[in-house]
């Protein structure tokens, strides 16, 4: 790269972060080409996907679950329920609050887009041998604790 102190003599297509974020990229690809044919976007995925997970969720607790601010959420809720895939219930605890539930619509369409999805992870555990699967595994878990532990230090 440079002579310059400190600089580091690595290209950057060699960088752990770089192939990281190339791995990510192509991943999200993937299953954004994928969802398309459903008609949802990731995030309206991701929403399906908690709601099987944990039957009845405020629009706060899926925001969180799915990296995006509030606001963002209330739009891809107000898009799902037009959609018939959830429904919104006000809660029995908090009146303003509305709590969101698949319908069978929502799970019939996730049960479909998820065994497409879930094709390609058939695939990549098909591309390593059960030891090179249980060691990679095991260094993305290492790599996510650095880069979660680093982001709270910065």
């Amino acid at each position: 790269m440079t002579d310059a102190p400190g600089a580091i003599d690595v290209p950057v297509e060699e960088h752990l972060c770089t192939r990281i974020r190339r791995a990510e990229q192509a991943l999200m690809a993937h299953h954004e080409a994928v969802l398309r044919g459903y008609g949802l976007t990731m995030t309206q995925y991701t929403v399906l996907l908690a709601l099987s997970r944990e039957d009845g969720m405020s629009g706060a607790q899926l925001a969180r679950a799915c990296g995006v601010t509030q606001q963002s959420m209330a739009t891809v809720l107000t898009t799902l329920q037009g959609k018939d895939l959830i429904r919104r219930d006000p809660s029995p605890v908090h009146a303003k609050v509305l709590i969101a539930r698949l319908t069978p619509t929502g799970t019939g369409l996730l049960d479909r887009a998820y065994g497409e999805v879930n094709v390609l992870e058939r695939q990549l555990a098909a591309a390593f041998s059960p030891a090179e699967h249980a060691a990679l595994v095991d260094l993305l878990d290492r790599a996510t604790s650095t880069l979660v532990e680093q982001t709270r230090r910065a």
